[in-house]
């Protein structure tokens, strides 16, 4: 019997099976702009877009919804214009708007809501950048808009770690490679591994400033957002987290916790 050969490895393919949830993040986006605005939001700016999966699903959920992308980086908007545009209807596809440009100087439509996910802001590493890319969200945001990031940490994020999870047909890593306590930066990758294969090791590396949940709140009031809010996720019995994220004035103490901050223009 002839052994089946795989498909040449598609680094973006695996990191949005095993990171990214677009139909979960527009549902949040949507839910939170209705939640506090009393209103849907139509007009989105992702921010570090990458192959902008999320753009697309955020077209695709409603006709009068219209998308923009920004990245620095060609290599990802191109892939995303060969995978996953082409499954837009041509109508969908023209409210997605795609820009290689930064996120501190693209010439961007004001918008109803800007997202920055997957803790894609950790790249700022000093105050003065956070600031000021908040105060360049806050200018790019209508009157009544949002800026909605992500963020985590936790006692395990003081240290270097690793962590696995299996999926159908690869296992995904979540590595952890330093932790500086005086700066606050870390080091980390994300390996795949698919069955039947080595190890593919540093597919995608990040080094951040792991900026926390005050630290943001502090700086988006110093940007000019007029209030912030902290969407906090729950847990299950088994103490890990349930993917339901509430509005809180308190968080949990907990070995590693993830959070969305939101600020209203």
């Amino acid at each position: 019997m002839k052994k089946k050969t795989q498909k040449p490895f598609d680094r973006y393919y695996y990191y949005h099976r095993a990171v990214q949830s677009t139909e979960v993040d527009c549902e949040f986006v949507s839910n939170t702009y209705k939640e506090l605005k009393g209103k849907r939001p139509h007009d989105m700016r992702e921010d570090f877009c990458g192959a902008f999966a999320l753009c697309c699903e955020w077209v695709r959920r409603n006709k009068d919804n219209r998308a923009y992308g920004i990245d620095l980086d060609n290599e990802p908007l191109t892939y995303g214009r060969e995978n996953y545009l082409p499954r837009l209807r041509p109508e969908q596809q023209k409210r997605v708007k795609t820009y290689q440009d930064s996120v501190l100087t693209a010439k961007i439509p004001p918008v109803d809501a800007i997202i920055a996910l997957n803790f894609s802001f950790y790249i700022f590493k000093s105050r003065m950048m956070l600031k000021r890319y908040f105060k360049r969200a806050h200018t790019g945001l209508r009157r009544d808009g949002l800026l909605i990031v992500d963020c985590f940490g936790g006692s395990d994020c003081q240290s270097a770690n690793e962590e696995s999870t299996i999926f159908p047909g690869f296992a995904y890593y979540w590595d952890q490679d330093s932790f500086d306590p005086v700066t606050n930066e870390g080091l980390f990758h994300i390996h795949f591994k698919r069955t039947g294969e080595k190890r593919r090791e540093r597919v995608f590396s990040y080094d951040w400033r792991l900026w926390t949940v005050p630290e943001i709140r502090e700086a988006m009031l110093e940007a000019g957002f007029k209030r912030t809010h902290v969407y906090w996720e729950g847990t299950t019995r088994s103490g890990d987290g349930d993917g339901k994220f509430k509005r809180v004035e308190t968080g949990e103490e907990c070995e590693g916790w993830v959070a969305y901050v939101v600020g209203e223009r």
